[in-house]
């Protein structure tokens, strides 16, 4: 990316500021990226344990498989999911907050023993599947985020702020060499008046 720039103090002064804001904001910028590769990490470890605990689950319970066709899936479903939003370094983020279930009535004593457990253990799975995908979720915003910070930091770092020192380095260049040039004028001038100033003396 060219920055823009004429030779003159007016563009010096704009540019001056404009690479002071960068080099302030650097460090911030840097810090929420480093909060945020932190929290993806975080995100993306309690996803796999969800994920491991989930398969665990499901695993204990495969040699009740065959029982599951007597299960009626209609009997717990979930009501609602209450979420929140929080922010991370900046970032918005849904939170579950909690899941409520519904479970319909049935009777105990026609049902076989075994439906109270499997009503739980529904409710278990689905919790951890729950669980599991937003924190998947949270760890895909956060990474999204994280790069977008990380395209910025390179913006800046690597973009921005050499091009905005080399186009003040230039100007300052030009203004010295423009300065210089005009004392030389002077020089030749005054030098040249002294020198007619003589002839017309003599």
């Amino acid at each position: 990316m060219a920055i823009k720039f004429q030779y003159n103090k007016t563009s010096l002064n704009e540019l001056g500021k404009q690479l002071r804001m960068r080099t302030r904001a650097l460090p911030t910028i840097k810090s929420k990226e480093s909060a945020l590769r932190v929290e993806v990490k975080k995100a993306k470890d309690t996803a796999a344990e969800y994920a491991r605990q989930l398969d665990e689950l499901s695993s204990r319970y495969d040699y009740m498989a065959a029982l599951w066709n007597e299960f009626d899936p209609e009997l717990v479903s979930i009501r609602d999911v209450e979420l929140a939003t929080v922010k991370i370094a900046g970032v918005r983020i849904p939170v579950l907050r909690k899941i409520d279930f519904a479970v319909k009535t049935y009777d105990l004593f026609s049902s076989p023993v075994w439906i109270a457990d499997g009503v739980e253990v529904l409710k278990r799975i689905a919790t951890l599947g729950i669980e599991h995908a937003f924190y998947d979720h949270k760890m895909q915003l956060l990474d999204h985020a994280r790069k977008k910070t990380t395209q910025k930091v390179n913006l800046y770092e690597k973009v921005q702020i050499p091009g905005y020192e080399d186009a003040i380095r230039k100007i300052k260049r030009f203004l010295e060499d423009e300065e210089n040039l005009s004392k030389s004028a002077q020089k030749i001038v005054k030098t040249r008046h002294g020198q007619i100033g003589e002839e017309v003396q003599s």
